[in-house]
């Protein structure tokens, strides 16, 4: 003989969907929404947002920034020929209340990197694939030394102190820490 279970009442019906409506809900709001950042390459005919300058065609750390709802024209993070006009434009995207998602520049740390002479200028070399780049808050950064980047005097970024410590003693200038990297030291660097 077959038990038939009696009919679900109209409660447990309710109470069953809005279960269900409120784990769906939380899976779209939930982490499983928020794809990390990862950096990209930035080969190719990338353009500076700041100067316009191709990112490959220069030497010099470069930059990139991720942002939440706001950002450049195209797809993808702002990117820069600099650090310092990754930097100076992130700050001013804080001031139009966009939120950065994560930022990005060369780690010379986790890179062979090359210091060359051209035109009297020492330059360090630019690296553009995704493994050449590191969080911003992670990097300690080297500013005022003898080598400059694309835009002319820039802030070195290196994943290890150590790294840093021994180029600023070959090249010159001082290692601060990315809570050292302010609106008026981008300001000075910038000029």
């Amino acid at each position: 003989m077959t038990k038939l279970r009696p009919a679900p009442t109209r409660r447990a019906v309710l109470v069953g969907a809005g279960t269900t409506g409120v784990a769906l809900l939380a899976g779209c709001l939930g982490s499983g929404n928020a794809k990390s950042v990862e950096p990209m390459a930035l080969t190719g005919t990338k353009q500076c947002e700041t100067c316009g300058m191709i990112l490959e065609q220069h030497p010099g750390p470069k930059a990139q920034f991720f942002y939440r709802d706001e950002g450049p024209e195209h797809d993808g993070p702002a990117w820069f020929c600099s650090a310092w006009e990754g930097f100076q434009y992130d700050m001013r995207a804080s001031d139009r209340d966009w939120t950065r998602r994560e930022g990005f520049i060369t780690d010379y740390s986790a890179v062979d990197y090359e210091v060359f002479s051209d035109g009297g200028d020492r330059f360090i070399s630019s690296h553009l694939q995704e493994e050449a780049f590191s969080p911003v808050s992670e990097l300690v950064y080297v500013v005022g030394s003898d080598v400059v980047g694309a835009m002319g005097d820039d802030l070195l970024p290196f994943g290890e102190r150590a790294d840093a410590d021994a180029f600023a003693d070959e090249y010159g200038g001082d290692v601060i820490d990315y809570d050292a990297v302010t609106p008026r030291l981008i300001g000075q660097i910038g000029r």
